[in-house]
């Protein structure tokens, strides 16, 4: 017992690395995760003193253990066997399954990512791109809010900018839970939007178990009372317009809330633009009736380095103005426990559209294509005359003027070589007919029948797409 034992170099250090490793998983890595997470919670419970609606728990659990709980659930477990029975599968491998689906859409949320970096990245990058304008605003509606209630905010889907302008909008608010498609899935994006608590779902997935999966943490998200964000059109308008509802995830919330616990409170939210960022993508894909995109890295990248150049040189304009508007909340309470998400989703549809901020570059493409050409003096009066016809529609006025308005429409549609200048007076060019259109279409529907002649009439937003898909 007291021989002396003789053994290499390189496996005595191996032997001290398994020693190493051990003690720190088993003594160290404990310790440290809890001073960390004590540290953690203690900067939570300060956040959560500003913030209108605080992080809620179910939002902080650890991953893991919110894997657990999802895969077993009852309603999982049932689904799992039905889905085993269905393919002839053992219920283990199905239920790894399961537990794979579960893997990919549950988040890994973390305050310090969402308002330590996300917060800080969306303000800085909205503001640099855009003039960034908050349009009609329900503020005394959205303060009477239940403070139990979960939050919902329901909106239009122009941008990928979109998930940033309202995540920097809504900061005061909560920390917004957002549903992303397979386009996040690329490592290390897919780290970072899992920390600032989005997940992913699979858009065209026609797998009964992984839909049930990904109802289940929905419901459960609701149920926690987690603030969420979802586009009820099912992804970005290919032509300005807004699109006939899917139900999707509005159907799964609806279905699975209770009311005697915890109300269910949707916001409608508009946004608009005087630049979509994919805009000549967008139109391309309506153009060739698909929804295949054909943007290439390459040329994300060459765009992003083109405008750092202009940046760095001094020659960068922003790209206009955005604008987001809140519409007035909807209770699922007051609505009653047999609300039908048909219904509610056109009302909200309705409600999205009704708030849609009127911005320049729109305004005086929807003019252009429907009066150009026109000298300087007409599209004045044409701007002017379109503005008395709007109502109580929200229109951001640069300066607080008409014609000043026209001014910087025209500007940014000549820069882009969109409109150009006549004998006649300015006109939209003619190959870049249906990217005006595509802006124009964006506040068409304000302008009542009117806007629903020529080409620059949106799609109609009575009729719910029957594709129940987010």
């Amino acid at each position: 017992m007291t021989g002396t034992v003789t053994l290499p170099v390189w496996l005595f250090a191996l032997i001290l690395a398994f020693a190493g490793v051990t003690f720190a998983s088993h003594f160290l890595f404990p310790s440290v995760r809890w001073f960390f997470r004590r540290r953690l919670e203690r900067a939570v419970a300060r956040l959560n003193e500003r913030l209108e609606r605080p992080i809620q728990p179910f939002k902080l659990a650890r991953r893991y253990d919110l894997i657990q709980r999802l895969c077993y659930d009852p309603e999982i477990t049932r689904a799992i066997v039905d889905h085993a029975r269905a393919t002839g599968v053992r219920e283990d491998v199905a239920f790894e399954e399961a537990r794979r689906y579960a893997r990919e859409i549950v988040p890994s949320f973390s305050a310090f990512a969402y308002f330590g970096f996300a917060i800080r990245a969306a303000r800085a990058l909205s503001n640099a791109l855009y003039r960034v304008r908050m349009g009609h605003h329900a503020a005394e509606a959205l303060s009477e809010i239940d403070p139990q209630a979960t939050v919902v905010f329901v909106m239009n889907h122009r941008s990928n900018m979109d998930y940033v302008l309202v995540t920097y909008l809504a900061a005061d608010r909560s920390a917004l839970s957002y549903a992303v498609g397979e386009w996040a899935q690329v490592w290390p994006l897919s780290r970072l939007i899992r920390a600032m608590g989005a997940y992913f779902i699979r858009r065209r997935s026609r797998n009964a178990l992984y839909r049930r999966v990904l109802q289940r943490y929905v419901q459960m998200a609701t149920e926690g009372g987690v603030t969420q964000a979802i586009f009820p059109e099912g992804g970005l308008s290919l032509d300005g317009g807004l699109a006939p509802p899917k139900l999707g995830l509005l159907k799964y919330i609806v279905e699975g809330a209770d009311l005697s616990t915890r109300d269910v409170v949707f916001v409608p939210v508009a946004l608009n633009y005087d630049r979509v960022l994919e805009d000549r993508v967008l139109v391309a894909a309506h153009g060739a009736g698909t929804r295949r995109f054909e943007a290439r890295l390459s040329v994300a990248a060459r765009f992003a380095l083109w405008q750092l150049w202009l940046r760095l040189t001094g020659r960068f304009n922003r790209f206009g103005y955005a604008a987001v508007s809140f519409g007035t909340p909807v209770s699922l309470r007051a609505l009653g426990p047999l609300a039908d998400p048909a219904v509610l989703a056109q009302r909200l549809l309705s409600d999205i559209a009704a708030v849609v901020p009127v911005l320049p570059v729109p305004l005086v493409a929807r003019i252009l294509l429907r009066q150009g050409p026109v000298d300087r003096a007409g599209l004045q009066a044409a701007v002017g005359a379109a503005l008395d016809t709007l109502g109580q529609a929200h229109v951001h006025l640069p300066r607080d003027s008409r014609d000043y308005a026209a001014e910087v429409g025209l500007r940014t549609l000549l820069r882009r070589g969109i409109a150009e200048e006549t004998p006649e007076g300015f006109r939209i060019t003619a190959a870049e007919v249906p990217l005006a259109a595509y802006y124009a279409r964006s506040i068409g529907h304000l302008f009542g029948s009117d806007g629903d002649a020529g080409q620059d009439s949106p799609h109609p937003i009575g009729q719910v797409s029957a594709t129940a898909r987010s």
